[in-house]
């Protein structure tokens, strides 16, 4: 059983930091792709960035590009996303999500590609 579990989201002013983590447990797949989503509230969920656990490329979509980092540390099976200079426009839940195996290319958060979800973290960015 795939388990997924987001950290470190919280309230910040704007231009702030933040840090997300997202433990993973129960995979048995050595090199998969996994991405950060996000939700505002009345907004579909957008994929934010999506990477490799066994290297290789990243993607960022273009609201966060510059400004957040995606990174993995398989010996921790923890993936994270670094956030800065956070803008208003950044509060959402951010959840973490491992794609379907069967699907192969380019690691890009496809949120209809992706089967295991975390519950989420939130984060707050005020003005």
């Amino acid at each position: 059983q795939v388990q997924l579990q987001e950290s470190g989201g919280g309230s910040v002013q704007s231009g702030g930091s933040l840090k997300l983590s997202c433990a993973a447990s129960g995979y048995s797949y050595s090199r998969y792709c996994m991405g950060w989503f996000r939700q505002a509230p009345g907004k579909e969920r957008e994929g934010v960035a999506g990477i490799y656990t066994g290297g290789g490329s990243t993607y960022y979509g273009d609201s966060v590009k510059g400004r957040f980092t995606i990174s993995r540390d398989n010996a921790k099976n923890t993936l994270y996303l670094q956030m800065n200079s956070l803008k208003p426009e950044d509060t959402a839940m951010y959840y973490c999500a491992v794609r379907a195996p069967r699907v192969s290319g380019y690691c890009y958060p496809d949120q209809y590609e992706f089967i295991y979800w975390g519950q989420g973290t939130q984060v707050t960015v005020s003005s």
